[in-house]
Protein backbone atom coordinates (compact mmCIF):
# COMPACT_ATOMS: atom_id res chain seq x y z
CA UNK A 1 0.00 0.00 0.00
CA UNK A 2 1.48 3.37 -0.90
CA UNK A 3 0.43 7.05 -1.97
CA UNK A 4 -0.35 8.88 -5.19
CA UNK A 5 0.10 12.50 -4.32
CA UNK A 6 -1.24 15.24 -7.33
CA UNK A 7 0.20 18.76 -5.77
CA UNK A 8 -0.52 22.00 -7.93
CA UNK A 9 -0.75 19.97 -11.00
CA UNK A 10 -1.80 22.72 -14.07
CA UNK A 11 -2.45 21.03 -17.25
CA UNK A 12 -3.09 22.65 -20.90
CA UNK A 13 -2.96 21.51 -24.40
CA UNK A 14 -0.74 22.94 -26.96
CA UNK A 15 -2.52 25.42 -28.75
CA UNK A 16 -5.51 25.59 -27.00
CA UNK A 17 -6.30 28.71 -23.97
CA UNK A 18 -8.18 26.83 -21.38
CA UNK A 19 -6.44 24.83 -18.94
CA UNK A 20 -7.39 21.02 -18.38
CA UNK A 21 -5.94 21.62 -14.89
CA UNK A 22 -5.05 24.60 -13.09
CA UNK A 23 -3.07 24.07 -9.60
CA UNK A 24 -5.26 20.81 -8.71
CA UNK A 25 -4.26 18.81 -5.73
CA UNK A 26 -4.97 15.63 -3.77
CA UNK A 27 -4.54 12.38 -2.60
CA UNK A 28 -5.12 8.90 -3.07
CA UNK A 29 -3.83 5.07 -2.26
CA UNK A 30 -2.26 2.50 -4.66
CA UNK A 31 -4.89 -0.30 -2.80
CA UNK A 32 -8.14 1.19 -3.51
CA UNK A 33 -10.69 0.38 -5.92
CA UNK A 34 -10.90 4.08 -7.38
CA UNK A 35 -13.85 5.66 -9.56
CA UNK A 36 -13.37 8.60 -11.49
CA UNK A 37 -16.07 10.63 -12.86
CA UNK A 38 -17.11 13.84 -14.32
CA UNK A 39 -18.68 15.95 -17.27
CA UNK A 40 -17.66 15.19 -20.43
CA UNK A 41 -14.16 17.45 -21.70
CA UNK A 42 -13.20 17.55 -17.73
CA UNK A 43 -10.17 15.73 -18.29
CA UNK A 44 -10.47 12.22 -16.87
CA UNK A 45 -8.95 10.68 -19.90
CA UNK A 46 -6.43 13.41 -19.52
CA UNK A 47 -5.44 12.40 -16.05
CA UNK A 48 -4.79 9.05 -16.85
CA UNK A 49 -2.23 10.08 -19.90
CA UNK A 50 -0.58 12.29 -17.36
CA UNK A 51 -0.09 9.31 -14.90
CA UNK A 52 1.15 7.03 -17.69
CA UNK A 53 3.71 10.04 -18.49
CA UNK A 54 2.65 11.00 -21.99
CA UNK A 55 2.56 14.63 -21.45
CA UNK A 56 4.16 17.11 -19.71
CA UNK A 57 2.66 19.11 -17.32
CA UNK A 58 3.45 21.77 -14.21
CA UNK A 59 3.58 20.83 -10.66
CA UNK A 60 3.69 16.88 -9.52
CA UNK A 61 2.60 13.35 -9.12
CA UNK A 62 4.68 11.11 -6.56
CA UNK A 63 3.81 7.86 -6.98
CA UNK A 64 5.87 5.03 -5.57
CA UNK A 65 4.32 2.41 -8.43
CA UNK A 66 4.23 1.92 -12.30
CA UNK A 67 1.01 2.39 -14.03
CA UNK A 68 -0.17 0.36 -17.11
CA UNK A 69 -3.64 1.47 -19.05
CA UNK A 70 -6.26 0.01 -20.45
CA UNK A 71 -7.34 0.27 -23.36
CA UNK A 72 -4.01 -1.02 -25.23
CA UNK A 73 -3.02 0.33 -28.69
CA UNK A 74 -3.68 -2.50 -31.15
CA UNK A 75 -1.99 -1.05 -34.47
CA UNK A 76 -3.20 -2.32 -38.12
CA UNK A 77 -0.81 -5.48 -38.58
CA UNK A 78 -1.42 -6.63 -35.22
CA UNK A 79 -5.39 -6.87 -36.00
CA UNK A 80 -4.18 -9.48 -38.05
CA UNK A 81 -2.82 -11.32 -35.60
CA UNK A 82 -3.41 -14.02 -32.44
CA UNK A 83 -2.98 -12.24 -29.00
CA UNK A 84 -0.92 -14.85 -28.00
CA UNK A 85 1.68 -13.51 -30.91
CA UNK A 86 1.75 -10.22 -29.69
CA UNK A 87 0.70 -9.65 -26.37
CA UNK A 88 4.50 -9.39 -25.34
CA UNK A 89 4.50 -5.93 -27.60
CA UNK A 90 1.90 -4.81 -25.45
CA UNK A 91 3.41 -6.11 -22.03
CA UNK A 92 6.58 -7.15 -22.20
CA UNK A 93 6.94 -8.78 -18.83
CA UNK A 94 3.91 -10.69 -19.04
CA UNK A 95 3.58 -14.65 -18.74
CA UNK A 96 0.96 -16.47 -20.80
CA UNK A 97 -0.08 -18.70 -17.43
CA UNK A 98 -0.95 -15.72 -15.55
CA UNK A 99 -2.92 -14.41 -18.66
CA UNK A 100 -4.98 -17.64 -18.85
CA UNK A 101 -5.68 -17.63 -15.04
CA UNK A 102 -7.39 -14.00 -15.96
CA UNK A 103 -9.06 -14.99 -18.95
CA UNK A 104 -10.25 -18.41 -16.36
CA UNK A 105 -11.94 -15.48 -14.22
CA UNK A 106 -13.67 -13.66 -16.81
CA UNK A 107 -15.36 -17.24 -18.17
CA UNK A 108 -13.23 -16.69 -22.11
CA UNK A 109 -12.01 -19.62 -24.11
CA UNK A 110 -7.96 -19.51 -23.94
CA UNK A 111 -8.37 -20.29 -27.68
CA UNK A 112 -9.32 -16.96 -27.95
CA UNK A 113 -5.65 -15.45 -27.67
CA UNK A 114 -5.21 -18.14 -30.65
CA UNK A 115 -7.32 -16.31 -33.01
CA UNK A 116 -6.77 -13.37 -35.31
CA UNK A 117 -7.68 -9.88 -33.25
CA UNK A 118 -9.52 -8.66 -35.82
CA UNK A 119 -12.50 -11.74 -35.16
CA UNK A 120 -13.12 -10.84 -32.01
CA UNK A 121 -16.22 -8.94 -30.71
CA UNK A 122 -15.85 -5.38 -28.53
CA UNK A 123 -16.49 -8.17 -25.76
CA UNK A 124 -13.91 -10.15 -26.47
CA UNK A 125 -11.26 -8.22 -27.22
CA UNK A 126 -12.03 -6.02 -23.82
CA UNK A 127 -12.17 -9.31 -21.64
CA UNK A 128 -8.38 -10.27 -23.69
CA UNK A 129 -7.35 -7.04 -22.88
CA UNK A 130 -8.12 -7.11 -19.23
CA UNK A 131 -6.96 -10.64 -18.81
CA UNK A 132 -3.78 -9.25 -19.74
CA UNK A 133 -3.77 -6.14 -17.85
CA UNK A 134 -4.37 -7.85 -14.37
CA UNK A 135 -1.54 -10.65 -15.10
CA UNK A 136 0.91 -8.43 -13.56
CA UNK A 137 1.57 -7.36 -9.55
CA UNK A 138 2.79 -3.63 -8.45
CA UNK A 139 1.32 -2.21 -11.13
CA UNK A 140 -1.43 0.37 -10.79
CA UNK A 141 -3.82 -0.02 -13.28
CA UNK A 142 -5.72 2.91 -15.16
CA UNK A 143 -9.21 1.59 -17.00
CA UNK A 144 -10.58 4.13 -18.98
CA UNK A 145 -14.51 3.40 -20.20
CA UNK A 146 -13.95 -0.97 -20.19
CA UNK A 147 -17.12 -1.43 -21.12
CA UNK A 148 -18.71 1.01 -24.30
CA UNK A 149 -19.67 -1.04 -26.96
CA UNK A 150 -20.01 -3.86 -24.82
CA UNK A 151 -23.43 -6.25 -24.44
CA UNK A 152 -24.94 -6.92 -20.99
CA UNK A 153 -23.56 -10.18 -20.36
CA UNK A 154 -20.38 -8.89 -21.29
CA UNK A 155 -20.88 -5.91 -19.08
CA UNK A 156 -21.87 -8.56 -15.92
CA UNK A 157 -18.89 -10.65 -15.92
CA UNK A 158 -16.37 -8.00 -16.75
CA UNK A 159 -18.48 -5.94 -13.26
CA UNK A 160 -18.21 -9.49 -11.06
CA UNK A 161 -14.09 -9.52 -12.58
CA UNK A 162 -13.54 -6.59 -11.73
CA UNK A 163 -15.24 -6.51 -8.42
CA UNK A 164 -12.36 -8.99 -7.05
CA UNK A 165 -10.01 -6.90 -7.95
CA UNK A 166 -8.49 -3.81 -6.45
CA UNK A 167 -5.26 -1.38 -7.02
CA UNK A 168 -7.27 0.27 -9.95
CA UNK A 169 -8.53 3.84 -11.71
CA UNK A 170 -11.62 3.29 -13.51
CA UNK A 171 -13.12 5.76 -15.78
CA UNK A 172 -16.50 5.31 -16.62
CA UNK A 173 -19.99 6.46 -16.49
CA UNK A 174 -22.16 3.61 -16.63
CA UNK A 175 -23.46 4.22 -12.31
CA UNK A 176 -24.58 0.32 -12.23
CA UNK A 177 -20.60 -0.65 -12.85
CA UNK A 178 -19.14 2.00 -10.28
CA UNK A 179 -21.84 1.03 -7.72
CA UNK A 180 -20.69 -2.53 -8.30
CA UNK A 181 -16.66 -2.09 -8.37
CA UNK A 182 -15.69 0.45 -6.50
CA UNK A 183 -15.05 1.74 -2.89
CA UNK A 184 -13.81 5.42 -3.28
CA UNK A 185 -14.47 7.83 -5.45
CA UNK A 186 -12.83 10.45 -7.63
CA UNK A 187 -14.97 13.63 -8.96
CA UNK A 188 -14.12 16.28 -11.10
CA UNK A 189 -16.55 18.88 -10.25
CA UNK A 190 -17.22 22.31 -12.53
CA UNK A 191 -14.44 23.94 -10.10
CA UNK A 192 -13.14 21.55 -7.07
CA UNK A 193 -11.53 18.22 -7.16
CA UNK A 194 -13.16 16.15 -3.97
CA UNK A 195 -12.12 12.34 -3.05
CA UNK A 196 -14.36 10.44 -0.91
CA UNK A 197 -15.19 7.07 0.30
CA UNK A 198 -17.80 4.70 -1.20
CA UNK A 199 -19.50 4.30 -4.24
CA UNK A 200 -21.82 6.69 -6.95
CA UNK A 201 -25.00 6.14 -4.71
CA UNK A 202 -23.72 6.79 -1.49
CA UNK A 203 -21.45 10.08 -3.32
CA UNK A 204 -24.32 11.52 -5.32
CA UNK A 205 -26.85 11.20 -1.67
CA UNK A 206 -24.32 13.05 0.00
CA UNK A 207 -24.02 15.43 -3.22
CA UNK A 208 -27.99 16.27 -3.10
CA UNK A 209 -27.77 16.59 0.33
CA UNK A 210 -24.55 19.02 0.64
CA UNK A 211 -26.49 21.02 -2.93
CA UNK A 212 -29.72 21.43 -0.72
CA UNK A 213 -27.63 22.85 2.28
CA UNK A 214 -25.76 24.91 0.10
CA UNK A 215 -28.82 26.38 -1.57
CA UNK A 216 -30.51 27.14 1.38
CA UNK A 217 -27.60 28.80 2.71
CA UNK A 218 -27.59 30.67 -0.31
CA UNK A 219 -30.33 32.02 0.19
CA UNK A 220 -30.00 33.25 3.49
CA UNK A 221 -26.94 35.56 2.21
CA UNK A 222 -29.07 37.06 -0.40
CA UNK A 223 -31.30 38.13 2.12
CA UNK A 224 -28.17 39.37 4.08
CA UNK A 225 -27.11 41.41 1.23
CA UNK A 226 -30.33 42.52 0.69
CA UNK A 227 -30.79 44.13 4.18
CA UNK A 228 -27.43 45.52 4.05
CA UNK A 229 -28.26 46.83 0.69
CA UNK A 230 -30.66 49.00 2.08
CA UNK A 231 -29.29 50.10 5.44
CA UNK A 232 -26.38 51.53 3.20
CA UNK A 233 -28.60 53.28 1.33
CA UNK A 234 -30.09 54.58 4.21
CA UNK A 235 -26.83 55.97 6.07
CA UNK A 236 -25.22 57.12 2.49
CA UNK A 237 -28.45 59.33 2.09
CA UNK A 238 -28.13 60.43 5.81
CA UNK A 239 -24.50 61.12 5.08
CA UNK A 240 -25.16 63.53 2.07
CA UNK A 241 -28.15 65.35 3.33
CA UNK A 242 -26.24 65.89 6.15
CA UNK A 243 -22.96 66.71 4.57
CA UNK A 244 -24.99 69.29 2.44
CA UNK A 245 -25.81 71.31 5.86
CA UNK A 246 -22.09 72.25 6.96
CA UNK A 247 -22.17 75.25 4.91
CA UNK A 248 -25.12 77.73 4.85
CA UNK A 249 -28.01 77.36 7.37
CA UNK A 250 -30.93 80.02 7.90
CA UNK A 251 -30.85 81.57 11.32
CA UNK A 252 -34.47 82.01 11.79
CA UNK A 253 -34.94 77.69 11.72
CA UNK A 254 -32.15 76.98 13.50
CA UNK A 255 -31.42 79.80 15.94
CA UNK A 256 -29.50 77.68 18.15
CA UNK A 257 -26.71 76.61 15.53
CA UNK A 258 -23.67 78.76 15.80
CA UNK A 259 -21.05 78.81 13.48
CA UNK A 260 -18.67 76.01 15.10
CA UNK A 261 -21.01 73.29 14.38
CA UNK A 262 -20.17 72.90 10.98
CA UNK A 263 -17.21 70.94 13.03
CA UNK A 264 -18.93 68.48 14.70
CA UNK A 265 -21.55 67.84 11.61
CA UNK A 266 -18.72 66.95 9.32
CA UNK A 267 -17.00 64.69 12.18
CA UNK A 268 -20.79 63.04 12.27
CA UNK A 269 -20.92 62.83 8.82
CA UNK A 270 -17.41 61.36 8.36
CA UNK A 271 -18.42 58.87 10.87
CA UNK A 272 -21.05 57.50 9.34
CA UNK A 273 -19.46 57.38 5.90
CA UNK A 274 -16.80 55.25 7.50
CA UNK A 275 -20.19 53.01 8.38
CA UNK A 276 -21.45 52.67 4.56
CA UNK A 277 -17.54 51.74 3.57
CA UNK A 278 -17.61 49.15 6.11
CA UNK A 279 -21.42 47.80 4.71
CA UNK A 280 -19.74 47.59 1.11
CA UNK A 281 -17.18 45.72 2.29
CA UNK A 282 -19.17 43.14 4.06
CA UNK A 283 -21.44 43.67 1.11
CA UNK A 284 -18.64 42.34 -1.08
CA UNK A 285 -17.77 39.10 1.52
CA UNK A 286 -20.90 37.91 1.64
CA UNK A 287 -21.20 37.75 -2.11
CA UNK A 288 -17.85 36.34 -2.78
CA UNK A 289 -18.94 33.66 -0.20
CA UNK A 290 -22.37 32.88 -1.84
CA UNK A 291 -20.67 32.37 -5.58
CA UNK A 292 -18.22 29.88 -3.65
CA UNK A 293 -21.45 27.85 -2.45
CA UNK A 294 -23.06 27.31 -5.23
CA UNK A 295 -19.49 26.72 -7.59
CA UNK A 296 -19.74 23.14 -7.89
CA UNK A 297 -23.55 22.60 -7.86
CA UNK A 298 -24.76 20.43 -10.77
CA UNK A 299 -27.96 22.42 -12.47
CA UNK A 300 -28.60 20.54 -15.20
CA UNK A 301 -31.07 22.29 -17.02
CA UNK A 302 -34.34 20.51 -18.89
CA UNK A 303 -33.92 19.75 -22.28
CA UNK A 304 -36.85 19.71 -24.75
CA UNK A 305 -38.00 17.78 -27.75
CA UNK A 306 -40.92 18.39 -30.31
CA UNK A 307 -41.90 15.11 -31.40
CA UNK A 308 -44.52 14.77 -34.71
CA UNK A 309 -47.64 13.17 -34.57
CA UNK A 310 -48.13 10.53 -37.07
CA UNK A 311 -51.67 9.79 -38.32
CA UNK A 312 -51.45 5.99 -38.11
CA UNK A 313 -51.15 4.59 -34.78
CA UNK A 314 -48.69 1.98 -35.34
CA UNK A 315 -45.27 3.26 -36.96
CA UNK A 316 -43.25 0.16 -37.86
CA UNK A 317 -44.29 -3.22 -37.92
CA UNK A 318 -42.72 -6.71 -38.44
CA UNK A 319 -43.89 -10.57 -39.10
CA UNK A 320 -41.11 -13.21 -39.23
CA UNK A 321 -38.66 -10.87 -40.22
CA UNK A 322 -35.11 -11.96 -40.44
CA UNK A 323 -31.80 -11.02 -41.61
CA UNK A 324 -28.68 -12.77 -43.06
CA UNK A 325 -25.43 -12.23 -43.94
CA UNK A 326 -24.30 -15.04 -46.23
CA UNK A 327 -24.66 -18.00 -44.56
CA UNK A 328 -24.48 -16.36 -40.77
CA UNK A 329 -28.03 -15.57 -39.98
CA UNK A 330 -28.18 -12.61 -36.93
CA UNK A 331 -32.30 -12.35 -36.43
CA UNK A 332 -34.73 -14.86 -37.72
CA UNK A 333 -38.94 -15.08 -37.39
CA UNK A 334 -39.08 -11.47 -35.56
CA UNK A 335 -42.11 -10.75 -34.94
CA UNK A 336 -42.25 -6.55 -33.49
CA UNK A 337 -44.92 -3.54 -33.18
CA UNK A 338 -44.04 -0.20 -32.38
CA UNK A 339 -47.11 2.65 -31.62
CA UNK A 340 -46.86 5.89 -31.01
CA UNK A 341 -45.52 6.85 -27.46
CA UNK A 342 -43.76 3.86 -27.07
CA UNK A 343 -39.80 3.75 -26.05
CA UNK A 344 -38.98 0.14 -27.08
CA UNK A 345 -35.35 -1.09 -26.29
CA UNK A 346 -33.89 -3.71 -28.14
CA UNK A 347 -31.62 -5.66 -25.92
CA UNK A 348 -29.45 -8.66 -26.87
CA UNK A 349 -25.79 -9.99 -27.03
CA UNK A 350 -23.54 -8.19 -29.66
CA UNK A 351 -24.08 -9.58 -33.00
CA UNK A 352 -27.86 -10.69 -32.42
CA UNK A 353 -29.15 -8.10 -34.91
CA UNK A 354 -30.26 -4.90 -32.92
CA UNK A 355 -28.25 -2.87 -35.07
CA UNK A 356 -29.18 -4.50 -38.59
CA UNK A 357 -32.79 -4.62 -37.73
CA UNK A 358 -32.49 -0.67 -37.14
CA UNK A 359 -30.75 -0.45 -40.18
CA UNK A 360 -33.55 -2.36 -41.97
CA UNK A 361 -36.27 0.04 -40.41
CA UNK A 362 -34.49 2.97 -41.66
CA UNK A 363 -33.88 2.02 -45.12
CA UNK A 364 -37.16 0.70 -45.21
CA UNK A 365 -38.69 4.17 -44.00
CA UNK A 366 -36.34 5.53 -47.04
CA UNK A 367 -34.10 7.59 -44.52
CA UNK A 368 -30.74 6.03 -45.79
CA UNK A 369 -29.55 4.60 -49.12
CA UNK A 370 -31.24 1.71 -50.44
CA UNK A 371 -29.28 -1.60 -50.62
CA UNK A 372 -27.92 -1.70 -54.29
CA UNK A 373 -28.55 -5.36 -56.30
CA UNK A 374 -31.76 -5.92 -54.67
CA UNK A 375 -34.42 -8.39 -56.00
CA UNK A 376 -37.43 -9.64 -54.34
CA UNK A 377 -39.16 -13.37 -54.59
CA UNK A 378 -42.04 -14.57 -54.16
CA UNK A 379 -42.33 -18.21 -52.52
CA UNK A 380 -44.02 -20.49 -49.98
CA UNK A 381 -45.76 -17.40 -48.86
CA UNK A 382 -42.79 -15.47 -47.59
CA UNK A 383 -41.14 -12.27 -49.03
CA UNK A 384 -36.93 -12.49 -49.89
CA UNK A 385 -34.92 -9.60 -50.12
CA UNK A 386 -31.44 -10.02 -51.31
CA UNK A 387 -28.87 -6.97 -51.59
CA UNK A 388 -24.92 -6.70 -51.96
CA UNK A 389 -23.18 -4.99 -49.30
CA UNK A 390 -19.86 -4.60 -48.40
CA UNK A 391 -19.22 -7.89 -50.99
CA UNK A 392 -21.43 -9.64 -48.68
CA UNK A 393 -24.71 -10.75 -49.27
CA UNK A 394 -27.13 -9.81 -46.96
CA UNK A 395 -31.07 -11.23 -46.87
CA UNK A 396 -33.94 -10.02 -45.45
CA UNK A 397 -36.87 -12.15 -45.01
CA UNK A 398 -41.11 -12.31 -43.83
CA UNK A 399 -42.23 -8.76 -43.78
CA UNK A 400 -41.19 -5.50 -42.65
CA UNK A 401 -43.72 -2.18 -43.12
CA UNK A 402 -43.44 1.01 -42.06
CA UNK A 403 -45.77 4.09 -42.07
CA UNK A 404 -46.15 6.12 -45.03
CA UNK A 405 -44.39 9.58 -44.83
CA UNK A 406 -42.51 8.29 -41.47
CA UNK A 407 -39.78 11.16 -40.52
CA UNK A 408 -37.24 9.53 -38.33
CA UNK A 409 -34.31 11.21 -36.59
CA UNK A 410 -31.29 8.96 -36.04
CA UNK A 411 -28.28 8.71 -34.04
CA UNK A 412 -25.54 6.36 -34.90
CA UNK A 413 -22.64 4.27 -33.11
CA UNK A 414 -20.21 5.79 -35.18
CA UNK A 415 -19.00 9.04 -34.90
CA UNK A 416 -16.05 9.14 -37.41
CA UNK A 417 -17.61 10.81 -40.19
CA UNK A 418 -17.83 14.54 -37.72
CA UNK A 419 -15.34 16.82 -39.07
CA UNK A 420 -14.65 20.43 -39.34
CA UNK A 421 -16.36 22.78 -37.40
CA UNK A 422 -20.09 22.87 -36.06
CA UNK A 423 -20.70 25.84 -38.58
CA UNK A 424 -19.94 23.13 -41.43
CA UNK A 425 -21.77 20.38 -39.75
CA UNK A 426 -25.25 22.70 -38.93
CA UNK A 427 -24.81 23.50 -43.24
CA UNK A 428 -24.14 19.84 -44.32
CA UNK A 429 -27.47 18.74 -41.84
CA UNK A 430 -29.28 21.76 -42.45
CA UNK A 431 -29.57 22.83 -38.97
CA UNK A 432 -30.11 26.35 -37.06
CA UNK A 433 -26.74 27.24 -35.73
CA UNK A 434 -27.74 28.84 -33.01
CA UNK A 435 -30.44 26.36 -31.94
CA UNK A 436 -28.31 23.37 -31.82
CA UNK A 437 -25.49 25.76 -30.06
CA UNK A 438 -28.03 26.59 -27.32
CA UNK A 439 -28.90 22.69 -26.74
CA UNK A 440 -25.31 21.95 -26.57
CA UNK A 441 -25.01 24.54 -23.88
CA UNK A 442 -27.70 22.93 -22.13
CA UNK A 443 -25.67 19.45 -22.19
CA UNK A 444 -22.83 21.47 -20.34
CA UNK A 445 -20.73 22.13 -23.72
CA UNK A 446 -18.42 25.10 -22.95
CA UNK A 447 -18.57 28.10 -25.36
CA UNK A 448 -15.01 27.71 -26.16
CA UNK A 449 -15.57 24.50 -27.89
CA UNK A 450 -18.01 26.54 -29.89
CA UNK A 451 -14.45 27.41 -32.00
CA UNK A 452 -12.71 23.86 -32.31
CA UNK A 453 -12.49 21.65 -35.02
CA UNK A 454 -14.68 18.63 -33.90
CA UNK A 455 -11.89 16.08 -34.42
CA UNK A 456 -10.45 17.64 -31.25
CA UNK A 457 -13.54 17.22 -29.67
CA UNK A 458 -13.48 13.93 -27.04
CA UNK A 459 -15.78 11.19 -28.28
CA UNK A 460 -18.71 12.04 -25.08
CA UNK A 461 -18.43 15.63 -26.72
CA UNK A 462 -18.55 13.92 -30.21
CA UNK A 463 -21.57 11.57 -29.41
CA UNK A 464 -23.64 15.10 -27.80
CA UNK A 465 -23.41 16.78 -30.97
CA UNK A 466 -25.15 14.02 -32.77
CA UNK A 467 -27.64 14.02 -29.63
CA UNK A 468 -28.29 17.71 -29.77
CA UNK A 469 -28.64 17.41 -33.99
CA UNK A 470 -31.16 14.18 -33.25
CA UNK A 471 -33.18 16.72 -30.33
CA UNK A 472 -33.45 19.83 -32.94
CA UNK A 473 -35.38 17.60 -35.97
CA UNK A 474 -38.83 17.09 -35.66
CA UNK A 475 -39.31 13.46 -35.80
CA UNK A 476 -42.42 11.22 -35.30
CA UNK A 477 -39.45 8.37 -34.76
CA UNK A 478 -36.81 8.38 -33.04
CA UNK A 479 -34.03 6.20 -33.86
CA UNK A 480 -30.98 6.17 -31.08
CA UNK A 481 -28.22 3.22 -31.83
CA UNK A 482 -26.07 3.25 -28.18
CA UNK A 483 -26.39 7.15 -28.10
CA UNK A 484 -24.48 6.89 -24.12
CA UNK A 485 -21.56 5.87 -24.68
CA UNK A 486 -18.68 8.09 -23.48
CA UNK A 487 -21.60 10.46 -22.29
CA UNK A 488 -20.97 11.33 -18.85
CA UNK A 489 -23.50 10.72 -16.07
CA UNK A 490 -25.31 14.28 -15.48
CA UNK A 491 -25.65 14.64 -18.83
CA UNK A 492 -27.60 10.53 -19.07
CA UNK A 493 -29.68 12.05 -15.94
CA UNK A 494 -31.14 14.99 -18.09
CA UNK A 495 -31.70 12.59 -21.15
CA UNK A 496 -33.66 10.34 -18.84
CA UNK A 497 -35.53 13.73 -17.27
CA UNK A 498 -36.56 14.52 -20.90
CA UNK A 499 -37.76 11.18 -22.53
CA UNK A 500 -40.21 10.82 -19.59
CA UNK A 501 -41.61 14.57 -20.09
CA UNK A 502 -41.91 14.76 -23.64
CA UNK A 503 -42.95 10.48 -23.95
CA UNK A 504 -41.48 10.87 -27.75
CA UNK A 505 -41.28 7.52 -30.03
CA UNK A 506 -38.27 5.62 -30.17
CA UNK A 507 -36.44 2.54 -30.73
CA UNK A 508 -33.53 2.50 -28.78
CA UNK A 509 -30.18 0.27 -28.18
CA UNK A 510 -28.68 0.90 -25.15
CA UNK A 511 -26.67 -1.13 -22.16
CA UNK A 512 -26.83 1.20 -19.80
CA UNK A 513 -29.24 -0.62 -16.77
CA UNK A 514 -29.93 2.94 -15.01
CA UNK A 515 -30.93 4.00 -18.35
CA UNK A 516 -33.20 0.86 -19.71
CA UNK A 517 -35.21 0.89 -16.17
CA UNK A 518 -35.69 4.53 -16.30
CA UNK A 519 -36.17 5.43 -20.00
CA UNK A 520 -37.45 2.25 -21.49
CA UNK A 521 -41.37 1.52 -21.79
CA UNK A 522 -40.69 -1.96 -22.99
CA UNK A 523 -37.57 -4.11 -23.37
CA UNK A 524 -37.79 -6.69 -26.05
CA UNK A 525 -34.68 -9.80 -25.81
CA UNK A 526 -33.00 -10.82 -28.98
Amino acid sequence: MSKISVTDLTFCYEGSFDPVFEKVSFLFDTDWKLGMIGRNGKGKTTFLNLLSGKYEYQGSIQAATAFDYFPYQVNEEQMGKCMADFMEELVPDCELWRVLVELDKMEMDAQLLYRPFETLSHGERTRVMLALLFSRDNYFLLIDEPTNHLDQKSREIVKAYLRGKKGFLLVSHDRDLLDACIDHILVLNRVTIEVQKGNFSSWWENKERMDAFRTAENEKHKKEIRKLHQAAERAADWADKNERTKIGYDPIKEHDRCMGSRAYIGAKTKKMQSRVTQMENRISREIEEKEGLLQDIEKSVDLKIMPLKHHKEVLVRAVKFGISYGEHRVLQDFDFELCQGERVLLRGANGSGKSSFIKAVLERSGCVPAFTDRRIEAGNGEAREESQTGGIQQTHSGMLQTAGGLIISYIDQDTSFLQGNLTDFCRRENLDESLLKAILRQLDFERVQFVKQMEEYSEGQKKKVLIAASLLRQAHLYIWDEPLNYIDVFSRMQIEALLKRYQPTMLLVEHDVRFQEKAATRVIDL
